[in-house]
């Protein structure tokens, strides 16, 4: 196989379909430091502003599936291109929300759009970059895509306080625009073109389950309905899960391949990644508001502390091929992973007391360990991927990512407001805050047995250690 104008073409490609990835990561940073002020704004309780975040990700969970088969069907190029349109009018309306409901309505709009938008992105660089080459294209693929939760939080910080929430919506405006030039004008359509049958009824059962199960877990955790009724919401999403799978073996070209799992390194990087994104889910959840809520912070001041954990993120980027290449995928993954969880933890001991300067290291060293934790989970996955699966493998995937993310919310919410009622407040306090930051570690904690289960020369490839002696920095 050929690979278009060599390795600046792969540079410009990953930077170019990393702005759809720092579009969306800069919206969803933006909008949870301003999670209070809307709140206000709509007279509704701040906790309960976690459904703008769950509608986007039901929305993604439900239809990144289709994704691959779409971009296989019509042309990776056009869906992606489709995407971002779709996207930045679903901003638009974000911006003209005049009532929670509406606004849930039109995040679901733009988790359309990020549904085709990031997985099809990521597919053009499956298709178009070396196997050697991956770790490296994967770094440049999320700078500008960690740019977006490093700016993120002091941006939207500075535009509640200075201008109005409508335009942590808006900004994604010219952004949008300036991607659809980009991709038309760059971006070459390496489609596979296959006309494998539409599974529209897997697509429908999976809809089904994924939707009720991150709506009932939201339900749950914000006690918007009786729990009977919640509870049936769940066992309804349970069971259209069950169906899926039976219906996924006897279906030629399922819309989700629960066979890729499989494949020893995917399966893995599946399981350990959906524990770890747990806490990544709920960090940017409970992170402003514990600054806010907590500690009495304006929103402006709140964005300013909590950027240092995604400038953690950007500071790995430069080292994240030497360490995987030094001690592999296993070590890295079981190590780094207990040093990220130990950090975020130490976010449950936060307090005003503390002076700034320890609050920033600690936040940027968690942001560190993190990042190259999940650089880790989403180039392993990908190891041992047949080429001809790459785009299933992709939706399968990036589903379960969001899936997960969402959990990481509800989880956070639930655990907030269940420490809220157990102690009889009104609203959460730092005691609170920091029960929830434990409970999302002490799961994140559990994806560490699960990596050591990864073969020892497990993604060698990828982090250009084959042939090396893997046990030399061992002695």
């Amino acid at each position: 196989m050929s690979y278009p104008e060599g390795a600046a073409h792969i540079r410009t490609t990953a930077l170019i379909v990393a702005s759809a990835l720092f579009m969306e990561q800069l919206d969803a940073t933006v909008l949870a430091t301003a999670l209070p002020t809307m709140a206000e704004h709509f007279g509704v309780s701040a906790m309960h502003m976690s459904v703008a975040l769950t509608s986007y990700m039901l929305s993604l969970a439900v239809f990144i599936p289709a994704s691959g088969k779409i971009a296989d069907r019509f042309g990776t190029r056009p869906v992606f291109c489709s995407a971002i349109l779709v996207f930045t009018v679903g901003s638009a309306l974000c911006g003209q929300a005049h009532s929670l409901s509406f606004l849930v309505g039109a995040r679901l709009l733009q988790g359309l759009g990020g549904a085709m938008m990031v997985p099809v992105g990521r597919l053009l660089l499956l298709r178009t970059i070396p196997k050697e080459e991956m770790v490296a294209a994967m770094s440049w693929f999320l700078v500008p895509a960690l740019l977006g939760p490093v700016v993120g939080p002091p941006l939207g910080g500075l535009i509640v306080t200075h201008l109005s929430w409508q335009w942590i919506f808006y900004i994604n405006l010219p952004i949008g625009i300036a991607g659809m030039a980009l991709v038309l004008r760059f971006i070459d359509d390496v489609t596979e073109l296959r006309h494998e049958p539409f599974d529209w009824l897997g697509l429908g059962i999976s809809g089904v389950s994924l939707s009720c199960l991150i709506f009932g877990l939201e339900i749950v955790s914000r006690g918007a309905l009786p729990l009977p009724d919640a509870i049936g919401i769940l066992v309804v999403g349970f069971g259209a899960g069950g169906l899926y799978l039976w219906h996924a073996k006897h279906h030629p070209a399922p819309i989700i391949d629960v066979q890729l799992m499989r494949v020893p390194t995917f399966r893995l990087s599946v399981l350990g990644g959906a524990l770890t994104r747990i806490t990544g889910g709920a960090m940017p959840f409970l992170l402003p508001l514990m600054m806010q809520l907590g500690f009495g912070l304006s929103a402006e001041q709140s964005g300013f502390v909590t950027f240092a954990s995604a400038a953690g993120s950007m500071l790995m980027k430069a080292s994240a091929t030497r360490v995987l290449r030094r001690f592999g995928y296993r070590r890295t993954l079981v190590w780094n992973g207990a040093a990220a969880c130990f950090f975020i933890a130490l976010i449950s001991a936060f307090r005003p007391s503390w002076p700034l300067p320890a609050i920033y290291v600690l936040l940027l060293l968690g942001g560190f360990f993190q990042s190259l934790q999940f650089t880790a989970y989403n180039t392993i996955a990908y190891a041992d991927i047949p080429r001809e699966k790459m785009s299933a493998a992709t939706a399968f995937y990036s589903t379960m990512q969001q899936m997960m993310l969402s959990l990481g919310i509800c989880v956070a919410a639930m655990s907030l407001n269940g420490s809220v009622a157990l102690f009889g407040r009104g609203q959460p306090e730092l005691q609170d805050f920091s029960l929830a930051f434990l409970v999302v570690t002490a799961i994140s904690l559990m994806a560490s047995p699960v990596n050591s289960l990864l073969p020892e020369d497990a993604g060698d490839d990828l982090a250009g250690r084959r042939g090396q002696a893997v046990h030399s920095g061992m002695r």
